[in-house]
């Protein structure tokens, strides 16, 4: 299961890099999209001038992929995360957390661009599309 970052759907919105190749050979009954991601894609439509058409690509792109929520398997995941890293120096940001934190209690891989920040989760699965 592969579980898109917020950077990887915008990437895939404005067909940027590889990522549309990618996920239109990736199965959809493999994608998910967590629901911290779709929080922030909901924002980002309220703040473009572009609110029209990236509502409607975020409204088509939310019927065709399951939206993993933030659970308690997740709360905690993301809690042991945010701990390891704080303790370690090398924390990430709040958001980032939450979303690595719904991706590892599921047992997906993440897909982000941001393989910098999110490499310093221990046995979170990354990959880059772009």
């Amino acid at each position: 299961m592969y579980a898109l970052d917020t950077n990887t759907v915008i990437y895939f919105f404005k067909g940027m890099g590889r990522v549309a190749e990618r996920l239109l050979a990736t199965p959809r009954t493999e994608v998910v999209v967590p629901a911290v991601v779709l929080f922030e894609l909901e924002v980002g439509v309220r703040k473009t001038r572009e609110a029209t058409t990236r509502r409607r690509q975020l409204d088509d792109f939310a019927r065709a992929v399951a939206i993993l929520p933030f659970d308690r398997a997740s709360a905690e995941a993301a809690a042991e995360i945010r701990a390891r890293l704080e303790q370690e120096g090398r924390p990430i940001g709040p958001l980032d957390t939450l979303i690595a934190g719904t991706a590892s209690a599921h047992g997906a891989i993440l897909v982000s661009h941001n393989v910098a920040e999110f490499g310093r989760v221990d046995g979170l699965t990354v990959a880059d599309w772009f």
